[in-house]
């Protein structure tokens, strides 16, 4: 395959592509992936990437599975959970945003590719591999999101969006970047029993759930809360139910 990085404009744009497929996706995707493909940035987030290209480009994987378990039989402790979503607690040693439930995702690296063209997709599977030891081979992915700034640690985002179409077992590869991993039901994350608004020191307000014995805050919540809206999954909740934040967070 041509490498992005020596390629330009409607070639680049042809290999990113290559690597996004919707063919075979389960129909309980559908509206997500409709959303993917008409949602804007500002509908996504007010913290979008510098104009002057400023930021260390890095991406996420944001992978849907079925609930089932991991050989696709289904029975097991997982099986009539339905759809879920893969995340992971960062590990508390960490200078960026130690602590934090997360999307799998890193910054990318040089043999990812050109960060404008399939760079973002390739690293988000590299860095889902090694923060959680699943099988790239076993996910399609299906859809990118506008990139996205975090501006308390300079990274501009690359959401990258999955289907977990053959599950393979996860759990932590190197404590020292990953504290735990586990999977969060889309019907616990709609549940309005399990939403709150999350309350910084600073004065910033943002959605955020309490699922799978973790608060969920910050960019992944904000980007789970968009998801379930344009998707229309969101169920009415009291956005005045909130959880103080201290200034470590």
């Amino acid at each position: 395959m041509t490498r992005v990085s020596d390629t330009h404009g409607p070639a680049r744009d042809h290999a990113r592509e290559a690597l996004l497929s919707k063919e075979g996706l389960p129909g309980w995707l559908d509206p997500v992936v409709r959303a993917v493909e008409t949602v804007r940035p500002t509908q996504l987030s007010r913290f979008l990437p510098p104009a002057d290209g400023a930021g260390r480009q890095s991406a996420v994987l944001i992978l849907f599975g079925d609930g089932t378990r991991e050989d696709g039989q289904g029975g097991g402790a997982e099986a009539g959970r339905g759809p879920e979503l893969l995340l992971m607690e960062r590990a508390g040693s960490l200078r960026s945003h130690p602590g934090q439930p997360a999307f799998p995702g890193g910054a990318l690296d040089p043999e990812d590719g050109d960060p404008r063209g399939d760079g973002p997709l390739r690293a988000a599977l590299r860095e889902a591999e090694e923060e959680t030891g699943l099988d790239p081979a076993g996910v399609q992915l299906f859809g990118v999101l506008p990139k996205l700034y975090i501006p308390v640690s300079g990274f501009v985002v690359t959401p990258v969006l999955a289907w977990w179409r053959e599950p393979t077992p996860v759990g932590v590869v190197d404590p020292a970047e990953t504290a735990r991993v586990f999977k969060a039901p889309v019907a616990d994350l709609t549940d309005p029993a399990n939403r709150v608004t999350t309350v910084h020191p600073s004065g910033h307000r943002g959605p955020a759930f309490l699922v799978e014995s973790a608060l969920v805050w910050g960019f992944t919540a904000g980007i789970i809360d968009r998801l379930l809206h344009f998707a229309g999954w969101e169920r009415p909740w009291d956005r005045e139910k909130q959880v103080p934040l201290d200034w470590r967070a």
